[in-house]
């Protein structure tokens, strides 16, 4: 695991290539996973699922009380494939060019010059996300969609890959502003951290206390063992695995599914659709398997449909959550049989 070479994949060309480059893919997988573990105790889901969006070209908004791993889970992942990694501290002040830069005039040059933000980056953390309102919250769309920011007039691409791990602290938290929905959508999966067990938490309080002064993030422990040029190949692997017509099908009906499910007061668009098949497709590379079967739709489905739904306001004041729902849901829908 100390080995820094790094071995970018072949673009693959040929069954044969594609099938090696995905020997790599899921090698590249398992060892990042165990370099993120040298810094993260615990949360093996949100590590999985936040691997799911990488490979899949997603974003991921991760939902959770302060202080449970949500930055050193992201700078540990930059970590590992030498990739630029910024921070922005969501706040009600914040402005979009506190995101996206600006353009400043130069008298020296008599010109007008771009100061880039933090969005110029590989993983871009954007803290706390709904402590900002939405006008700020919004300056992250086209990045997320486009992959480039316009500044006065003109556009300015974003480095490949390109991800956003947003963080929300729940919403009924004191200084919140919900999401928009327009927003909400551009994410690939909303994923649930929740307290570490007994065993973990204290497997981390050791870790952080070990010959350490104050509480910061320590990732020196995490070997590069790839490079973003490595990670862009591995998502071009990803998108090219062939989906049989049955799982399509699958994916289909679960999301039309919601849009009839009692309880559910609005159902996912077809972008709930495309999350499930992109999610599972990753989900698929990282078993180290060349094909996508059911229990990779519904292995992501929670966290790709639990943002794009919302309940009635009967069944919310009966305390009941998205994802109670969509299990009796995935319960209800028929699955292909292999």
């Amino acid at each position: 695991m100390n080995d820094t070479t790094t071995q970018t994949p072949a673009a693959p060309e040929a069954e044969d290539s594609f099938q090696k480059n995905l020997e790599q893919v899921h090698l590249y997988a398992s060892r990042m996973k165990a370099e993120i573990s040298r810094a993260l105790t615990g949360q093996a889901t949100a590590l999985h699922h936040t691997l799911i969006a990488l490979f899949a070209g997603g974003h991921v908004l991760v939902e959770g009380v302060p202080g449970l791993g949500k930055t050193l889970l992201f700078r540990a992942l930059a970590q590992t494939f030498n990739g630029s990694f910024s921070r922005i501290q969501f706040t009600p002040d914040l402005m979009p060019s506190d995101v996206t830069g600006h353009a400043l005039y130069d008298l020296k040059a008599q010109e007008f010059k771009v100061r880039r933000g933090p969005v110029f980056t590989h993983l871009l953390l954007a803290d706390e996300i709904n402590r900002a309102p939405a006008k700020t919250q919004a300056a992250l769309l086209e990045a997320m969609q486009e992959q480039q920011v316009t500044i006065e007039g003109e556009a300015h691409a974003l480095p490949h890959p390109f991800m956003v791990m947003a963080t929300q602290n729940p919403i009924e938290q004191e200084g919140t502003y919900p999401l928009p929905e327009a927003q909400l959508d551009r994410f690939l999966l909303k994923v649930l951290i929740d307290y570490p067990s007994l065993d973990e938490e204290r497997a981390m309080l050791e870790q952080v206390t070990r010959n350490q002064v104050g509480d910061s993030l320590n990732v020196a422990a995490v070997q590069p063992i790839a490079s973003p040029q490595a990670v862009a190949l591995i998502q071009q692997v990803t998108a090219q695995m062939t989906v049989d017509s049955r799982i399509i099908d699958y994916a289909t009906r679960i999301v039309r599914a919601t849009r009839e499910w009692p309880g559910l007061l609005i159902g996912a668009g077809p972008r709930g659709s495309i999350a499930l098949v992109r999610a599972a497709r990753a989900a698929a590379v990282l078993a180290g398997r060349d094909f996508v079967t059911p229990d990779d739709i519904k292995a992501v489905a929670l966290p790709a449909l639990r943002h794009r739904v919302a309940l009635s306001p009967d069944f919310e004041m009966e305390g009941r959550t998205a994802d109670q729902l969509l299990h009796a849901l995935l319960e209800h829908v028929e699955a292909p049989r292999q």
